[in-house]
């Protein structure tokens, strides 16, 4: 999905998931695929200053692959020291801990790409 996202698109978006993942049979993963998700989207609205997206929700053999792309330079980095009355900075730190894997992709022209990937146990 190519978007341009706002403060209400996360909730559409988590939405468009949880009807893919219930599709996909992999409705075990809704709560870290929203979070993730949701983390990911929200970022873009924070710090992208177009507000432009591409989200892509890959089902996997044993799991989903969850990647957002936008045109914006910055790298998010998890905050090397919380500050426990900050209101934000959580937002990597809830995503490491719910999902199997996450990174960044680096691009040309300042490009990136954020994905997490998340399996089901067998």
């Amino acid at each position: 999905m190519h978007l341009t996202v706002g403060e209400h698109s996360v909730r559409h978006i988590r939405r468009i998931a949880r009807s893919l993942l219930r599709e996909w049979e992999l409705a075990e993963l809704t709560f870290a695929v929203e979070l993730g998700l949701s983390e990911l989207v929200t970022n873009v609205v924070r710090h992208v200053p177009d507000r432009r997206c591409t989200v892509l929700l890959v089902r996997q053999t044993a799991g989903v692959r969850v990647e957002v792309a936008d045109g914006f330079s910055q790298l998010p980095q998890p905050p090397r020291q919380l500050d426990l009355d900050a209101e934000g900075g959580r937002g990597l730190a809830l995503l490491d801990a719910v999902v199997g894997k996450w990174g960044v992709t680096p691009w040309v022209l300042g490009r990136k790409t954020v994905w997490f990937e998340c399996g089901v146990e067998q």
